[in-house]
């Protein structure tokens, strides 16, 4: 039986499998060659050193987060739900969350640099929609809460034995509040108040 040629993407393949079961700190020569059962060989042909690889990996992993996020979002809670699916791809994807934070980002020399480069230009727009907030608020706003919600992301994801997803979102939705001045209830209270208000129609009074 004919031996399977290794290729360059199998071999960035790989090196992602492991680094996000793994972290990247186990992205090795040898435990690449074990992952795809050859010798090292192949893999020093492809790469020349490890931290080329490594960057590949880690752009594949921001990537895979923002993709993983956008997905998640919610189009009737654009705001809120944005920083929901960060915090959660924290706990489920810890070793990518962190390689998608420490990644290098080249030509940032602010924040309207880093939010320029970072974020869907798109969503500042629908979040002024929501809000009934001009563009130039909408933006500002958005990046205080991705600053404070990867920040919040990364305590998240590095904590053992971790803090509660529950007192997490709670954190977060207080910022919310902050962030907006709003003294809108949160989903969670909003539901309790519907709830109470089935209960007392039902029973004449609050249960």
């Amino acid at each position: 039986m004919p031996k399977q040629r290794i290729t360059k993407e199998m071999v960035v393949d790989a090196a992602f499998r492991i680094a996000r079961s793994e972290g990247p700190e186990a992205v090795l020569v040898k435990r690449i060659a074990e992952e795809l059962g050859c010798s090292v060989q192949p893999i020093y042909s492809y790469c020349k050193n490890m931290d080329e690889l490594r960057d590949e990996v880690a752009k594949r992993a921001g990537t895979f987060i923002r993709e993983a996020a956008a997905a998640r979002v919610d189009p009737q809670d654009l705001f809120r739900s944005t920083g929901r699916a960060y915090v959660r791809l924290a706990r489920e994807e810890p070793h990518l969350f962190r390689m998608f934070l420490f990644q290098k980002r080249e030509n940032i020399s602010s924040l309207s640099d880093l939010y320029v480069a970072e974020a869907d230009p798109g969503v500042a727009e629908r979040i002024a929609g929501e809000l009934g907030i001009d563009l130039g608020a909408a933006k500002q706003l958005h990046l205080n809460m991705l600053i404070y919600t990867i920040g919040i992301g990364m305590i998240f994801a590095v904590c053992s034995p971790g803090i509660p997803e529950e007192e997490i979102l709670r954190q977060q939705e207080e910022a919310y509040r902050v962030f907006t001045g709003s003294d809108a209830p949160t989903a969670g209270e909003a539901a309790e108040g519907v709830n109470g208000k089935r209960n007392q129609d039902q029973n004449g009074g609050m249960v």
